[in-house]
């Protein structure tokens, strides 16, 4: 199955690809498309720095591979994600909107005093 989404972000594709380029995540978001309790091991298939990046997993019973395509648009980036599933498990629609959701959510940096 496959199921794409896409939106403009307000965030640089600097900032975006620092946090799409993260192996911890990547591996998240593959158990998630997937619907597995925890994080999938990946293996990076393409990558070119801001701009596109494309990894796949596997488990037993499930295999997932996810692209993300970063393009500058207006006041900030336009992303979009391409997953295809093979999985026991019933696809999850939102998955690919949570993970924009995530990218698109404001960092929260605790307050230091000066």
């Amino acid at each position: 199955m496959e199921m794409k989404a896409s939106r403009t972000l307000v965030k640089s594709a600097p900032e975006l690809w620092e946090l799409a380029d993260d192996l911890e995540r990547m591996e998240a978001w593959a158990g998630g498309l997937v619907g597995a309790r925890a994080p999938l091991e990946i293996m990076v298939t393409y990558r070119r720095p801001q701009q596109s990046l494309a990894w796949r997993a596997s488990a037993p019973g499930a295999s997932a591979r996810i692209a993300l395509e970063l393009a500058v648009s207006g006041f900030g980036t336009a992303v979009e994600i391409t997953a295809q599933h093979e999985s026991s498990a019933p696809a999850d629609s939102e998955a690919l909107e949570r993970l924009l959701d995530e990218l698109g959510s404001p960092d929260r940096r605790p307050f230091v005093p000066g």
